[in-house]
């Protein structure tokens, strides 16, 4: 492949979840992050050291250049305006998780990316992970018979800074939505009934009211069966995702992401992910998730927070 047909990403927002994706396409001969752009100096100059142009707007990029596509990474509440951004300049778009705080504000950047006939594709990377891909394979060809049961769990190994708490919905949105979709995806079903509960004491006092650190999930199927979102903000062994299937037929439980391989699993499918954009931009063809589904997951999501706030003084809204 020739530099000429690499597709060029301009990554929107250089924090810790852009810097996953600056690793995770180094060196990748279809696609490569070509330009950053992120409001903070001291970001910019770190990128800028790395040897990619860096930018305080995507409007300042624009005047300068024109990438493939975006990679938007920067914080959730920005995503609708990004989003918007990317459409008026005619920019496909590569959405990190979740896409918006809530299901209406996925609804409306689908919108506003589908009146600009522009692609649209939100980055949930464990559907291009292969051990996952080759558990849902076997679901979908009964080898499960009835799923009876689905089990997700992601437990972090330390909390994010309070300034991200306190902005991105809380602990079902920032992260639960990474389970919710896996399940749904998975299992090919819908999640018809939430039930949540929050666990422990909150660490953090500057995050009290708005996140916690522990909360489960009950969730019903529409195919009769149930599921359990477990998420934690501490586990001492490091950043840990496991699933686990019940069915009439097999059982099976995957560590997919093992704190012994620390982040290589992400790396490996977020540059599987990158590249399955490309084709949907250049062939319109992609296993990505897409509005529906980013709507979905914030439906979900939401119910969850909803509930929590009951007992814990949560306030998603605020």
């Amino acid at each position: 492949m020739t530099r000429n047909d690499e597709f060029r990403l301009a990554l929107v927002g250089a924090g810790r979840m852009g810097r996953h994706h600056l690793r995770a396409l180094a060196g990748n001969r279809a696609v490569r992050i070509s330009h950053v752009v992120d409001p903070v100096p001291a970001a910019r100059a770190a990128v800028e050291a790395a040897g990619l142009p860096a930018y305080p707007s995507v409007e300042d990029l624009l005047a300068d250049a024109v990438p493939d596509g975006l990679l938007v990474t920067a914080p959730t509440g920005r995503h609708g305006a990004l989003v918007a951004t990317a459409a008026k300049a005619g920019l496909p778009v590569l959405c990190e998780k979740p896409a918006g705080l809530d299901a209406a504000g996925a609804a409306e950047a689908g919108r506003v990316a589908e009146a600009a006939g522009i692609a649209f594709q939100v980055a949930y990377w464990r559907r291009y992970v292969p051990a996952l891909r080759r558990l849902r394979d076997r679901i979908a060809g009964g080898a499960f018979g009835e799923v009876l049961f689905v089990a997700a769990s992601q437990w972090d190994g330390e909390p994010p800074a309070a300034a991200f708490r306190t902005g991105s919905g809380g602990i079902f949105v920032d992260m639960g939505v990474h389970e919710f979709d896996q399940i749904r995806w998975l299992t090919g079903q819908e999640v018809t009934r939430v039930a949540a509960q929050a666990a422990g004491p909150v660490t953090d006092p500057a995050v009290r009211g708005r996140d916690v650190d522990s909360a489960q999930a009950l969730l019903g199927l529409s195919g009769g069966g149930t599921a359990l979102v477990s998420l934690g903000r501490h586990h001492p062994g490091g950043d840990m995702a496991t699933v686990e299937v019940f069915g009439t037929r097999d059982h099976e439980r995957l560590t997919f992401l093992d704190p012994a391989d620390g982040d290589a699993a992400m790396h490996a499918a977020l540059a599987r992910q990158a590249e399955d954009f490309a084709g949907l931009v250049r062939a319109g063809r992609s296993d990505g998730a897409r509005v529906a589904d980013a709507v979905a997951v914030l439906d979900a999501a939401h119910r969850a927070t909803t509930q929590l706030t009951v007992g814990h003084d949560i306030h998603p809204d605020q």
